[in-house]
């Protein structure tokens, strides 16, 4: 039974689930410190949504930061869930490129500067397709440039989850940090069950889901480093932490043994036989 402390501390909490992509990056960042970057009044617009009866947004759905984190030079590029489900296109993808080769650029003169990407995407956006693939793969490219120089910090804190192109990038982050209502697969629940079947995949049976993609049991098979709680100061205080321990020796996407041999399995696992095979040695 729940304590009324336990209650107490629950209710205590911010939930950085429930802010906007622009406040979660100033909720990340030392405060006073914070300068967004291609803002909303830049009116940096995707030219492909109009034509197509689609709004478009100032800033495309994508808040770069850059400030300090912990005393740190960092940058954080915020993806907004709640524009086009997070989806990524040719100037929200060119941002977040282009944000990665300049903290890059910066570590490289001897700024170090970390990146934290807070991802909360389905991937490419369908009205975009070609042009959000490439720019997938740019933003890949530009993050494999830093993540020798600075470490490059994942977040993927809300239900909507990460996705699609966007999934691979998070597997290239030097550290993924997620909550227990996170998600993180390569092709969502409604994409698998839309081409294979319900029999395949229930995407309505959310105990099933989050047992196959969810925060914890990402954490615990290894393709996530931290599960924390949905909390501002918890979060912020464990992407300081990821930040402080620097560039890893090896990145999770370089053990390539490990990965194979959780793929090797005689049969489909289940998702308790997967976290057997791949939890963290």
């Amino acid at each position: 039974m729940t304590s009324a402390t336990d209650w107490a501390a629950r209710l205590a909490r911010t939930s950085f689930i429930e802010l906007d992509a622009r406040a979660r990056a100033a909720a990340l960042l030392d405060a006073g410190a914070a300068h967004e970057l291609c803002g909303p009044f830049d009116r940096i617009e995707s030219p492909w949504l109009e034509p197509q009866g689609v709004v478009p947004q100032s800033d495309d759905g994508v808040v770069v930061v850059r400030g300090r984190l912990g005393g740190r030079p960092a940058v954080v590029i915020a993806i907004e869930q709640a524009f086009q489900g997070g989806g990524i296109g040719e100037v929200s993808g060119a941002k977040i490129a282009t944000a990665l080769s300049l903290a890059a650029r910066d570590s490289r003169g001897g700024a170090t500067t970390a990146a934290v990407l807070l991802l909360e995407t389905g991937g490419v956006r369908l009205q975009e397709a070609n042009l959000g693939l490439a720019t997938v793969a740019e933003v890949c490219s530009a993050l494999l440039e830093l993540r020798p120089l600075a470490p490059v910090v994942g977040v993927i804190a809300g239900a909507l989850g990460c996705f699609g192109g966007m999934s691979i990038a998070a597997g290239l982050c030097s550290k993924l940090i997620m909550t227990e209502e996170g998600r993180l697969g390569l092709d969502g629940p409604a994409v698998i069950e839309s081409e294979a079947g319900v029999a395949e995949l229930d995407a309505s049976d959310h105990p099933l889901i989050w047992s196959i993609t969810g925060g914890e049991q990402r954490t615990r098979t290894g393709f996530a480093d931290e599960l924390v709680l949905d909390d501002v100061a918890a979060l912020r205080s464990a992407v300081i932490g990821a930040v402080a321990q620097g560039v890893p020796a090896e990145h999770r996407s370089q053990r390539i043994g490990e990965l194979r041999a959780g793929i090797e399995a005689a049969r489909p696992p289940g998702p308790h036989d997967v976290v057997a095979v791949g939890a963290p040695r």
